[in-house]
């Protein structure tokens, strides 16, 4: 149950425990739902069409709406219409009373799954959640340079690079990152996603024109317990909020060579007729990374045209395979990541509407040599310094090849590969560096 002062004595462990004063409240009524009688009994209908029998209470407990004057009022509506019969039950109302399909339930319950096949939690109107995620960006908590460095402890990144990708990251609005491969720039959008601290409501699923669009997933979504303990009865008490939502982490959703202009839209299953959504909503509140950007099956001028209005205007326009538009916020944190030449993938037009523009460059020496130190210590290999020097000298100079910020990393691996096939200790070693060299530096 709800009670005053969660925020200020934090029992759940939020990063950002003022999100629970934005809670989406629990429904008391059918009209609090924003949801219509025939959607609702439907989604009830197509439960016990499954399940064979259920209580009131577990249909409540299926469509995560109370059962107190709302699911209620839509078991009396199927009952008055001989859509249920009573099976028994084992305590006093209408509640713990079991409830079984009548024929003519069947025949509409088939009906119901021609229309769509969804069962589940109710629907969240699509009204509703635009008003929420809305509101929720306001609750964002500010990421520190102390929580930056924190987040990023296990990288090598120079001063100059921190304080960029700081006011980037605080800002939730759009970040390129740019330069050559192997410099650790996925790397760096991953750590962002990880630091990118706080939580958000994400609604199981949306409701617009009687049409369901599933929004939640375990891949992007990782839900927030909010238990409170149990009852006498040994049922489970959590904080009351609309339990259509789930409180979760803020979302990081990463997509990569998959990504196609039909993704970017409402997918709809012609199977379950059902929709899901697409990326950037599941995104909603978070951060949304385009890794390897230009290297989708898809033209990159034609993606970065779909980015345009939503990026202006912090809205987005989805379409029901019915042909209806409509507007669903776009608030999120779109992070870019590219080994291209920007000047060949984007447009002026495009850049202006990316607030930060960041280069990760290759590493100078100093930066190469701590990186080299770190991969070593984490291997339990002996960091040589002149070791690096012999590599620098010997390899890259005279081969006028630039220093990577992945290349210790890798070379450790193979020097590690070659002293295991010859059973002795890894080492910097002029022989295991060389062996290791000449399989990987090669002119190609």
């Amino acid at each position: 149950m709800r009670q005053p002062g969660y925020a200020d004595n934090n029992p759940f462990n939020l990063e950002n425990p003022s999100i629970l004063d934005i809670a989406p409240p629990e429904p008391k009524s059918l009209e609090e739902t924003g949801l219509k009688m025939g959607l609702l009994s439907d989604i009830a209908l197509k439960y016990l069409y499954y399940s064979g029998t259920g209580t009131g209470m577990s249909i409540a407990d299926e469509l995560c709406l109370p059962w107190t004057g709302v699911i209620e009022r839509v078991v009396d509506f199927v009952a008055a219409e001989k859509l249920v019969d009573l099976r028994g039950g084992k305590g006093f109302g209408r509640a713990s009373v079991e409830f079984v399909l009548t024929e003519k339930g069947r025949e509409y319950a088939r009906d119901a799954l021609t229309r769509t096949t969804y069962v589940g939690p109710a629907p969240v109107p699509i009204e509703q959640y635009n008003a929420l995620i809305t509101s929720q960006i306001e609750e964002n908590p500010v990421v520190s340079r102390e929580e930056l460095l924190m987040g990023l402890s296990h990288l090598t990144v120079t001063e100059d690079l921190l304080d960029k990708l700081g006011p980037a990251v605080n800002s939730g609005r759009s970040l390129f990152l740019h330069g050559p491969p192997g410099n650790g720039k996925t790397s760096l959008a991953e750590a962002i996603s990880r630091m990118f601290g706080g939580e958000a409501y994400i609604p199981y699923c949306l409701e617009i024109d009687n049409q369901i669009i599933k929004v939640f997933d375990n891949l992007n979504h990782a839900p927030v317990p909010l238990e409170i303990g149990r009852d006498s009865s040994g049922r489970r008490q959590t904080f009351e909020m609309d339990n259509r939502w789930q409180l979760c982490r803020r979302p990081a959703v990463i997509v990569g060579g998959e990504l196609t202009l039909e993704t970017l839209d409402l997918i709809y299953s012609e199977s379950a007729r059902f929709y899901e959504a697409p990326f950037q909503v599941k995104a909603n509140g978070g951060m949304l990374l385009i890794d390897d950007f230009g290297r989708q099956k898809v033209h990159p001028t034609d993606l970065l045209n779909r980015w345009i209005v939503p990026l202006e205007k912090r809205i987005d326009f989805l379409t029901l395979h019915t042909g209806k538009k409509f507007e669903i916020p776009f608030e999120q944190l779109l992070v870019f990541s590219t080994n291209l030449d920007p000047k060949e993938l984007v447009d002026e037009a495009f850049l202006r509407r990316i607030k930060y523009k960041i280069e990760v460059k290759n590493p100078e020496q100093d930066t190469f040599r701590e990186i080299f130190e770190r991969v070593c210590e984490a291997a339990g290999i002996p960091y040589v310094d002149q070791a690096v020097t012999y590599l620098i000298e010997g390899y890259y100079k005279p081969r006028n090849m630039q220093l990577r910020a992945c290349h210790p990393r890798d070379l450790v691996a193979l020097i590690k590969d070659a002293a295991r096939y010859r059973q002795i200790p890894p080492a910097l070693s002029k022989d295991l560096l060389d062996q290791a060299c000449e399989v990987f530096l090669v002119d190609l």
